[in-house]
Order: C-alpha cells, then structure tokens, then sequence
C-alpha cells in the first residue's frame, strides 16, 4: 500500500475530528439539529484552516442516509463516497481553473434537476473569488432563486473580491487562524498515534513556521520525519527550515546585555557557517524578545530557564527598545547590500542604543525638582583619574550665575557630538566652584541622560575650563530658555518670515490673482546660509 501523507491521512471525517474553529461548528451542529438550513454557506479563512474539509463534512451532513444530522454516520454509502470524493451529488468545482462564464452556465445547466440519489445536490466551489464577474452576475440568479434541493457551499481565501450581492445571499463563516499551541498538540497527538519520536520544541517550530495553518504544519512535518530519518527533533527542524539554533539566539542577546560586541559577531560569523537564514533569524530574535517581555510581565515557572535568566539580565525598556529596533531592521533587511551585513547592522544598533539600567526603571513618584550625581566612570572619560570625580566636603561655591545666556555662549565652544550635545542642549549652567559644575536639565530631556553621554559632556567641560570638574544634574521644569528651545523657537521665527516673504511677494500675489494659483502647504523652506 502506497504511503499517505499526513495532511490526507488525519483529515477530519466529523465535526468532531476537527480540531479549533469552535464557532463555526458550534453553528453549523444547531443550524442541522433545528433543520433551519440555508441555501448557501461561504468559508473563508487562510490556507489549511479548513474551509473545505468542513464544507466537505457538512455535506456529509446533509445527505447521510440516516437523515439530516450533525453526526453523520461515516458508514453509509452517502458517507463513504463523500469521503472518497466520488458522490454524484456532491459537484466539486475548482474556481481557479474554471473561471469563465461558459463554464459557470454548463455547471448550473443541471441546477433545476433533482438529485440523483442523495437528499440534496450540493455544489462546493473552491477558491470562489477566482471566478469572473460574468461568472458572478450568471450565479446570481440561482441564489435569489434556488430550487430547494440545491445547496451551495463556497470556500474562498480572498472574500473582498466577492460582489456584495453574493455575499448578501451567503451565510459567511471566517474560520481562525490556529494559535501555535493548539497546531503543536495536534501534531503531538498525530505522532504519538504515528508512533514516531519527537521533541516538544521541534513541534513549536513547526506550528510557528506553518502560520496557523493545520495542513501546512502536517506537512512540514512529514518533511521533518523525512529530514530527522524517523524521528522529529529540534536540530533536525532548525536544519530543515534554516532557523537559527536557540543558543545562539540567547547568546546575542546575552553578549549585547555584556556590551562585548566581539562575541555578538563572532557569533554572526558562526551562523553564516552554518547557512543560516538571516532573514528567519531576524524573526525569531523578534519572537525571542516578545517571550522575554511577557516574561518580565507575567513571571511563569515554567518558562525556559535563559529566557527566565534573559528576562532578569535586560531591563523591560531595553527590551522594548530591542523589540521595536527588530522590527524596523526585519523590515529594511531586504534594503542591505547582503543579509548578513543588514543583521549585523541590526545588533550594532542594538549595542549603540542600549539604555541605561538607571534610565529604565519606572519612576514610583513624580517629583518637581531632584538632584542626581553623575560620576564619570574611568572607562568612559578615556583614562581619567577616578578620584577626581570623588564628590568633597570642602566647597568653594560661585554666585550662580545671573543670565542663562552664558551657557548658549560655552556650549558651542564644547564641540560636542552623540548623544552628548542633545543632553547639553536640554542644560543650562547653574553654578561652577574649582571643583564642581552644576547644570540644570529639564525634565523634557532627563531621558537623554546616560553614564557615556554624562562622561563626554564632563570630558568636553574639563578641556574647555582647564580643570577636572565633578558634573551634577538638577533634572527640574525650567521656564528659561534652553538652547534646545532656543533652536526651535528662531527655526519658527525663519519659517514664518520665509512664508511671510513668499506670501507677500508681487510676482506671487500676480500669479495668484491671475492663474488662481495656490501655495501649496509645507513647500516654503527658509534659506540657510550660503544658499
């Protein structure tokens, strides 16, 4: 006997078989137990949900030789030949490849006749949204109309491409898509019954990889018992659909939590040892992440110890931040001159932007005013002597400063760059001693305060004065004008004279009186110097 592939083999032959789409049976079982049966059924949904494994069942519904029931008795002659696909009664069409009018007429020529031995004559056409509008207006007559012994059961992929007036005349049902665990409890039961060895992850991978298709994830796996010569197992699967290995996963984003950006591409390079699909890999880093943060939500004993691990290393900001960074570089990876170069790209990104722990704790109180020390580590002040970031006892205060001007005047002298100067920008200068500089930040910009961009700022401040200076931040709503706002405010003030300008212009007003002509929003940019 020649092999059956599993798709075939474990296809539902009751409703009771089928696995999910629980609304839509729930229907289907009362609408047969009340005989309050419609004319014409439309199932719409992805591919190997089911739509026409359940139209299929539904005819077997309806013409069993027991009656009309929603348990069909699979044994009768109705019900094996429905099952075998070879009842007269049941005209299967395939829309796809009879899309023609003439086609659709020949098929409905034989409407007005009775069944030939069943209760009903039931015509299941697939793929309906494939037929052409002629197809269409020609079937519409026969739903206003149709006789009572004629059924129609229509499956589609594609429902918006159905002239209203058909799908008026329907009763539609969307079937789900299947969620990953109940495609993956399936597949366990199928191999258990199969008795064929598997691994629970590799049955996650699959049910991931079919995107809550049943059929698609039977076969998958049967491919997968071929791949693993018998057997289901996690390796075989990752092979089988060029899925990065979970270790490696878990050390990316354990060597980017490390700030060691050698280890996170050497990592890279081992993956493109391995044929890896970066692209595949993008996505499972995404999917790696979004367990990691629902993990930090909602705590599950049972989750995987390095995501558990993972979840308690990395900040809920960080990632956050990491999940959205993932998302844009999935998106731009086919824009990289290679794959591997757009992930690479991708984890460098994620290294330059990680947050500060400090910075990625919720607040429990909002405060108007507070004080925050930031001591420049050695590392990152580029050798500098840790000590003279050590706060002392003994100050020798300056008045503060009258003006906050004087800070618009050093900051450009300060030469800054990164993530340094917007910090500076969102800063102005409270009060300077020998050893010691305090600067007021706003709180509009306390998020940009971070070790590195602290220890820059604080780098640039001792060249300009000559002298280590301990840096403070006063994070407070100030109401002067930062160089930040200062910018924004004689950006507005160049835009409203340049569309002043334009405005005002002879030769625009002309132009306007004479051709009705319109400036067209957002066009009008002030000249820069030198243009």
């Amino acid at each position: 006997m020649s092999y059956q592939v599993l798709a075939r083999k474990w296809r539902p032959q009751d409703f009771q078989q089928m696995v999910g789409q629980a609304h839509v049976l729930r229907a289907l079982m009362n609408a047969l137990d009340e005989n309050r049966l419609h004319h014409a059924y439309l199932f719409t949904g992805t591919r190997g949900v089911g739509k026409t494994t359940l139209a299929r069942i539904f005819a077997k519904c309806l013409n069993c030789e027991t009656g009309v029931t929603a348990k069909p008795c699979g044994e009768c002659r109705s019900c094996r030949e429905i099952a075998e696909g070879r009842h007269v009664d049941l005209i299967e069409v395939d829309a796809a490849s009879r899309t023609k009018v003439e086609d659709t007429r020949e098929l409905l020529d034989n409407v007005q006749y009775s069944p030939t031995r069943g209760r009903f004559k039931i015509y299941l056409i697939d793929e309906v949204h494939m037929l052409s509008g002629h197809s269409f207006n020609a079937l519409l007559k026969t739903l206003e109309e149709p006789p009572p012994h004629v059924k129609f059961l229509f499956a589609t992929t594609d429902p918006q491409k159905l002239p209203v007036t058909i799908l008026s005349r329907c009763l539609q049902f969307n079937l789900k898509r299947m969620p990953v665990e109940m495609i993956s409890g399936h597949l366990s039961t199928v191999l258990e019954q199969e008795a064929i060895p598997f691994s629970e992850a590799a049955l996650r991978l699959l049910a991931r990889a079919a995107d809550g298709s049943m059929r698609d994830a039977l076969s998958l796996t049967d491919q997968a018992i071929v791949t693993g010569g018998g057997a289901v197992s996690e390796a075989d699967v990752q092979d089988m659909l060029g899925l990065l290995p979970h270790e490696h996963l878990i050390g990316l984003l354990q060597a980017i939590a490390d700030d060691d950006g050698q280890r996170m591409l050497g990592i890279v390079a081992q993956m493109a040892q391995l044929t890896t699909d970066f692209t595949a890999a993008a996505d499972s880093l995404i999917a790696l992440l979004h367990s990691i943060a629902v993990q930090q939500v909602v705590t599950r004993d049972d989750a995987d110890e390095d995501i558990a691990a993972l979840a308690k290393l990395l900040s809920p900001a960080d990632v956050q931040l990491y999940y959205q960074m993932a998302l844009y570089g999935r998106r731009d990876l086919p824009l990289a001159p290679d794959p591997r170069g757009g992930l690479e790209m991708l984890l460098l990104r994620m290294l330059a932007f990680r947050l500060d722990d400090g910075q990625s704790q919720p607040h429990s109180t909002q405060v108007e005013k507070k004080k925050i020390v930031v001591e420049a580590i050695a590392e990152d002040a580029q050798g500098r002597d840790a000590k003279s970031c050590v706060s002392t006892t003994v100050v020798k205060t300056i008045p503060p400063l009258a003006s906050p001007n004087t800070w618009h005047t050093i900051l450009p002298q300060l030469n800054l760059s990164g993530m340094a100067l917007p910090l500076a920008q969102h800063c102005l200068l409270e009060s300077i001693t020998d050893t010691h500089i305090t600067l007021l930040l706003d709180e509009s910009g306390s998020t940009l305060q971070s070790p590195r961009a602290a220890a820059q700022l604080s780098e640039a401040l001792a060249q300009h004065y000559g002298r280590e200076l301990q840096l403070q931040f006063t994070v407070t709503v100030l109401t002067e004008e930062t160089p930040e706002k200062r910018g924004l405010r004689e950006a507005a003030e160049r835009q409203a004279a340049a569309e002043a300008a334009i405005t005002n212009d002879p030769f625009v007003k002309q132009l306007q009186e004479t051709f009705g002509a319109v400036i067209v929003p957002g066009s009008i940019r002030p000249r820069t110097n030198g243009s």
